[in-house]
């Protein structure tokens, strides 16, 4: 062993005589030892690994393998270079700078590839709302653009560089960004609470506040679809939707949609007739499901009616003007057939003798128009086009 050492300290010796040799040396020895970290690395955390179910180990050692050469062999490159050379003088910082910059460069761009298959593994789980198929591409560039901006930060620090001026112009230029970019990022950060919320779901039936109602036909990042009944396609940003009331007709255990009819029958109608044609209405119907099953309800005693209500199921909220329709045609005729009584509003009116022909006359001469009443003398017909 003692031979060994002094025939290394006699290698040492020469080459010392030569900075571009030694140099040489230490750089393969950077090499020899990155390789060998980089087997024992690989062997130890691939056999822990192999214990597990999931591939995020298996690619983490798969992608940062390279990014751990490099720093060694930039570190012992740049420790021989202070041993070779030891008046490196003003050359220190720039060497440093670009042999840090070679470092961050890798391990950005490993980085960049294993959190782009985290987020591809990510997304392909159910139990993740937030990363879908449709929210990847945000996810990519937001994670883009932090690696980057961290990976700059990094190299102006290796390269000693004042970067206050920098940071005091971005914050100008992101101010700045931020009042002419606000309506896109206020929907941008309203879909993804959407998504990651789940409030209503593509093929759902929403009714927004406004009376707008339809169909989703696609959740994005910026904004949501709408297919309505007049097949129309609607878009509606994400910051609207954040801010409104939504009422997801399809939500719930099932898509079915209770639909309620309103009818009015003059008093003194057989109560038990009525819930009889109502219930038969709803059991004529192919649109209304017999499960859960029709209910008539007695709602109120009105000004001239007994006031019913058929509560009955379709299938989803699409069939809902189909069904009544259908409903309201068959009660009619049905009602009409047994003689039951539909009120409706009636007026009366009433001719008098005016014997003041001083007011008939104020009467005969005023301006004619659709609201006035025309009112003659008893002796005198009414002319064409008066109004009684």
């Amino acid at each position: 062993m003692s031979a060994f050492l002094d025939q290394f300290s006699e290698a040492m010796a020469f080459l010392k005589q030569y900075p571009l040799l030694e140099l040489v040396f230490y750089l393969l020895l950077s090499i020899l030892v990155a390789f060998i970290v980089r087997a024992l690395l690989t062997g130890l955390i691939t056999n822990m690994a192999r214990k597990t179910s999931t591939m995020l180990d298996d690619q983490l050692v798969v992608t940062f393998q390279g990014p751990v050469v490099v720093a060694i062999v930039a570190f012992g490159f740049y420790q021989g270079l202070k041993i070779c050379f030891p008046q490196l003088g003003s050359w220190q910082i720039p060497i440093r700078g670009f042999l840090s910059s070679i470092v961050i460069v890798a391990w950005m761009g490993a980085t960049l590839r294993y959190v782009q298959f985290l987020i591809d593994h990510t997304a392909t789980q159910a139990k993740y709302k937030v990363l879908q198929p449709r929210t990847q591409p945000l996810f990519r560039i937001v994670t883009k653009a932090v690696i980057f901006l961290a990976a700059a930060y990094f190299i102006i620090i290796a390269w000693d560089l004042n970067i206050t001026g920098w940071l005091a112009s971005a914050g100008v230029v992101g101010i700045a960004v931020g009042f002419a970019a606000k309506d896109s990022l206020a929907n941008l950060i309203s879909g993804i609470f959407i998504i990651a919320d789940g409030p209503y779901q593509i093929g759902n039936y929403i009714v927004m506040e406004d009376g707008l109602r339809g169909r989703v036909t696609d959740i994005g990042i910026r904004s949501t679809r709408m297919l309505t009944r007049d097949d129309v396609e609607v878009i509606i940003p994400n910051a609207v939707i954040g801010n409104t009331r939504i009422v997801n007709q399809s939500g719930g255990p099932n898509e079915y949609f209770r639909m309620r009819v309103s009818v009015g029958v003059a008093y003194g109608s057989d109560i038990d007739q009525v819930r009889g044609l109502l219930e038969e209405a709803a059991e004529a119907e192919p649109l209304v499901l017999k499960e859960p099953a029709a209910r008539v309800r007695l709602r109120s005693f009105g000004d001239s009616s007994l006031d019913f209500e058929l509560l009955a199921w379709v299938e989803n909220p699409e069939r809902l003007g189909m069904a009544m329709d259908k409903l309201l045609t068959f009660i009619y005729k049905s009602f009409r057939d047994n003689g039951v009584e539909i009120p409706f509003p009636k007026r009366d009116v009433y001719l008098h003798k005016v014997e003041d022909k001083k007011i008939v006359e104020a009467l005969l001469e005023a301006p004619s128009n659709d609201s006035a009443i025309a009112i003659a003398p008893a002796d005198q017909k009414p002319q064409r086009g008066s109004t009684l």
